[in-house]
């Protein structure tokens, strides 16, 4: 008797999952896996850190290299404070794209600091590994760069953007876009533009209002701060606002 032929199950045939006829369900997976894992460590909020991956402690003449040790106390300056909050760190938990360079330092800080980070790593040609310092339970990795950045902003309540090239412009563009076109809120996430003289010499807002491309309400989505604890009093005092909102709702 021969023995009865069973068909693999839709949901466990790797061929089909990775056919183009299954993207929905690749990107559904990118959306719901987080989403479950960020809920179970209990992950409210989150302050992103943008910047170069391309700045090396080796390079001492480098012009971003500075920011690297600058990033680092950022960071441990606010998770220590978050550790503080209650319910204890579930909010404001640092994260990052999981690089190295500027998401190195920021994660770097955290673990300074005791506390839980979380890096949200992209699969592309060039492998980016996942910095050290991230916490294992809360390291990501993409496929869908649109997935990962819906992840990076979405628990977000801060965004600090130090110097970077293309992707860092890119998130920076994309979260003013959010914000002008109201759809997130600066009531509820503060952008920070970290070290003025870099951000002022690469993009020129102000011709962009000369040319009355944008609004003068528009240079009022971001703040320019250019030391940890100028950053550092200032995100404090917004993200209070936030928590002494929370607590009233």
């Amino acid at each position: 008797m021969h023995k009865p032929y069973l068909p693999e199950r839709a949901y466990s045939n790797p061929e089909f999952l990775g056919a183009p006829e299954a993207r929905t369900i690749r990107i559904l997976s990118e959306y719901l896996e987080p989403l479950s894992r960020l809920q179970a460590h209990k992950v409210n909020s989150t302050i992103l850190f943008l910047g170069s991956s391309r700045v090396d402690l080796g390079r001492r003449r480098a012009e971003l290299t500075g920011y690297y040790w600058q990033a680092e106390e950022l960071a441990f300056r606010l998770a220590s404070w978050a550790k503080t909050l209650k319910p204890r760190g579930k909010d404001f938990v640092i994260c990052t794209g999981a690089g190295p360079g500027i998401m190195e330092a920021a994660n770097r800080g955290a673990a300074r600091a005791g506390a839980k980070s979380i890096g949200m790593n992209i699969s592309i040609p060039s492998e980016q590994f996942p910095n050290p310092y991230i916490s294992p339970e809360l390291s990501f990795v993409f496929h869908y760069f649109f997935m990962r950045k819906f992840w990076l902003i979405n628990k977000a309540r801060a965004v600090v953007a130090f110097p970077g090239g293309f992707g860092t412009l890119d998130e920076v563009f994309e979260i003013l876009t959010l914000l002008q076109a109201g759809k997130i809120s600066s009531r509820e996430i503060a952008l920070v533009l970290y070290g003025e003289e870099y951000w002022k010499k690469v993009v020129r807002f102000e011709s962009l209002l000369q040319a009355q491309a944008i609004s003068p309400r528009d240079l009022k989505l971001f703040s320019y701060c250019s030391t940890p604890g100028e950053a550092f009093h200032f995100l404090k005092s917004r993200l209070m606002k936030f928590i002494q909102k929370k607590t009233r709702g």
